[in-house]
């Protein structure tokens, strides 16, 4: 009997290759998406007039009003500025409150916001996001 040699199956290496650059491009997509998100925090606190909180280095008076232009945030007793972009966030929420629809000249009492953001430097908020609460 004769035995029938088989031909070798020819496999490229470039298909494996493939998969493997693939499965690696994958993973460092998930990675940065993952860190990215990291390194933004969730701040919940007290949002103030930032002018007034410099000048009196208290957060006791320093409700913000409607024509507040520059804002902090007090998150357990330590005030954090918001950038210019915070700024424009806070000041178009503040002017559209729910409660400033049925009277607009009503001074506001105690506004709580939540602020999603990364710190820059020790006080400073790069705002991504403000929900005025």
């Amino acid at each position: 009997m004769q035995r029938v040699q088989q031909r070798p199956r020819k496999t490229t290496k470039l298909k494996g290759v493939k998969s493997n650059m693939r499965r690696i491009l994958t993973f460092c997509a998930c990675v940065t998406v993952f860190s990215v998100m990291a390194f933004a925090e969730t701040f919940t606190g007290r949002l103030i007039d930032s002018a007034c909180y410099d000048q009196q280095k208290s957060a006791t008076t320093c409700d913000p009003s409607a024509s507040t232009a520059a804002f902090a945030i007090v998150v357990s007793g330590k005030a954090y500025k918001l950038d210019d972009a915070g700024n424009t966030k806070a000041a178009a929420a503040i002017r559209n409150r729910s409660d400033r629809s049925a009277d607009p000249n009503k001074t506001p009492t105690q506004i709580m916001a939540k602020v999603t953001g990364t710190k820059e430097g020790d006080s400073l908020l790069k705002v991504e996001s403000l929900e005025v609460q």
